[in-house]
């Protein structure tokens, strides 16, 4: 990392509230040589800039921490998190380098990006991380996984009422979805609203923002599990996307 990235992660992670250590930029710095050099051999991300990675990968995961909704649960211990979507591992990765006690679960379909995320892991240092290659169809059936986690993140993965059926079958009754998105459309959010219902949870808050330092706009939505999800969600693979819940994608 030049001394004009570091400069930059500093500048973005202060906007949002955080002091990064000296080991925590070392951290990040290593990521990004990680990053670079295996997307140069398997496509892990199309952003080839120091200044894109740092803002619109590094920092931009760093935005589900705004609001508070990935504190720990009023009955302690350490929270649960399955990184639905997690590509070449955001925001998994650079929440568990400044939230260490959070137990992460990056997964992803492509096998690809998961041994890379569990590689760059065991890099930096990061056992609390332990990735999961599947498709949200089928995991979300599994009684290993379903019901079982405590917060879902997800950044940029689909419109609200796929992201409702595919991930609130993991979470425990109580649970929060914390979907990163762009600017929200209002036939989107009735659409995700409704589907969180069908599927056992509700809209608890959407929170437009912008991202640090790049001022792109952004968007917290935010869903609780309220209630055991049907068995007959998720539909089988491929069915949420192409025909999402109370969606009509244009």
């Amino acid at each position: 990392m030049t001394p004009e990235g570091q400069a930059l992660l500093l500048e973005g992670t202060a906007e949002l509230g955080l002091k990064l250590t000296a080991e925590q930029v070392g951290g990040f710095a290593r990521l990004l040589a990680l990053l670079t050099e295996s997307s140069a051999q398997m496509n892990l991300t199309a952003l080839r800039e120091e200044r894109d990675i740092l803002l619109k990968h590094f920092v931009d995961s760093l935005t589900v921490l705004l609001g508070e909704w990935l504190d720990r649960p009023a009955q302690g211990g350490p929270l649960r998190v399955l990184d639905l979507g997690t590509g070449a591992g955001f925001p998994a990765l650079p929440l568990a380098l400044v939230r260490p006690d959070l137990q992460m679960v990056p997964m992803d379909a492509t096998r690809k990006k998961v041994e890379f995320v569990e590689r760059a892991a065991q890099a930096l240092g990061l056992a609390q991380v332990h990735p999961l290659v599947g498709r949200a169809e089928t995991l979300g059936r599994d009684p290993q996984q379903r019901e079982s986690y405590d917060r879902v993140v997800t950044r940029a993965v689909a419109a609200l009422p796929v992201l409702a059926e595919l991930a609130l079958p993991f979470l425990r009754t109580g649970g929060l979805l914390i979907a990163q998105k762009g600017p929200i459309l209002p036939e989107e959010l009735e659409a995700g609203t409704r589907a969180a219902a069908e599927v056992g949870g509700a809209v608890r808050a959407v929170e437009p923002f912008s991202l640090p330092v790049a001022d792109d706009a952004r968007t917290l939505v935010v869903m609780e599990k309220t209630a055991p999800t049907p068995d007959r969600y998720p539909r089988r693979e491929g069915v949420p996307g192409r025909k999402p819940l109370f969606w009509q994608a244009t």
